[in-house]
């Protein structure tokens, strides 16, 4: 079995994320421990206990949503007795979900990470005042569909794909006059629904270039290395190894469309024929068998699933 760990994005957070795995293993409190002295926030307070409205917030989700896949990443080493790179030939994550990656693949250091999450949570927010972005799903449009819906409901705003998730669920994103004219567009192209998501900005399209700036300085900062295992990057659907490329991408992937579907038909192209989510929810997994018929999806979350996934080693 050829595997690739894959880690979730934002939508995915839960209060109560996390929880099981800090009462039964002291190397995932040591996670959040670390993040929380990282923000100099009690984000896993955030975490456990709510309130939900606030740890919906993007600044807190992102690296909230972090901190449980890594330290399911750590519980399963150390239970398990291996590195990452040895049971998986790559690894991706959607969206927020490629800086998770980065950590397990140890091209960063988990505080960096954190607070490079935090930063990126907070920029995304700014760069949009509320009320004037929106995205939506459109349910049914392959994305060539989508791409030409976005386009007719620009009309000299901005109305842009912002995830391909999978094959008949296309995220688009940009003003909100645009998306919500891209919503009946869509329909009239025949989708099967075409809906509003509850989010706080209009992420992954060009209206977040002022977080893109933000990003490339903070980036800057950072030491990137080598990931092991690969990573498949979000806005190439390909591996790169490469700190250089990484550290653009990421400035990249802010404004650029998420290429999920593409990333898991890359990766089954490459041999891999298990994604092993690692985090909150289900999403990921669930999205497997959609892309690819011949590739199975599992999520790891909590203590049983870790005991489980280490038996079928």
């Amino acid at each position: 079995m050829t595997r690739a760990f894959v880690f979730p994005g934002q939508g995915s957070q839960a209060v109560g994320m996390g929880k099981e795995l800090a009462e039964a293993f002291p190397v995932a409190r040591e996670v959040y421990e670390e993040v929380d002295e990282a923000l100099k926030q009690k984000l896993s307070t955030l975490m456990f206990e709510g309130p939900g409205d606030e740890l919906i917030l993007t600044e807190n989700a992102q690296p909230a949503l972090m901190a449980v896949s890594l330290a399911v990443v750590r519980v399963l080493e150390s239970e398990g007795g291996f590195n990452l790179a040895d049971k998986a030939s790559f690894v991706a994550g959607h969206s927020l979900g490629e800086y998770s990656a980065l950590a397990a693949a140890h091209a960063l250091e988990l505080s960096d990470t954190a607070r490079l999450l935090k930063t990126r949570g907070q920029a995304m927010q700014k760069a949009v005042p509320v009320g004037e972005g929106a995205m939506a799903a459109l349910l049914g449009l392959e994305l060539p569909a989508a791409q030409e819906v976005a386009e007719l409901a620009s009309e000299g705003e901005i109305c842009a794909a912002a995830n391909d998730n999978a094959a008949g669920q296309v995220v688009v994103s940009g003003h909100k006059a645009a998306v919500e004219r891209a919503l009946v567009i869509a329909k009239e192209k025949g989708a099967k629904r075409a809906v509003l998501l509850p989010v706080s900005a209009p992420f992954h399209c060009p209206l977040m270039a002022p977080a893109a700036k933000v990003m490339a300085e903070a980036l800057s900062e950072v030491q990137i290395r080598q990931p092991i295992p690969t990573l498949v990057a979000n806005v190439t659907a390909e591996s790169t190894d490469d700190p250089t490329e990484i550290r653009r991408l990421l400035v990249e992937q802010v404004t650029g469309m998420v290429r999920w579907r593409e990333s898991v038909l890359y990766l089954g192209e490459q041999g891999v024929d298990s994604l092993v989510e690692l985090g909150s929810g289900k999403v990921l997994s669930g999205l497997v068998r959609r892309i690819n018929r011949d590739m199975t999806g599992v999520s790891i979350q909590g203590p049983a699933d870790i005991e489980t996934f280490l038996a079928s080693l």
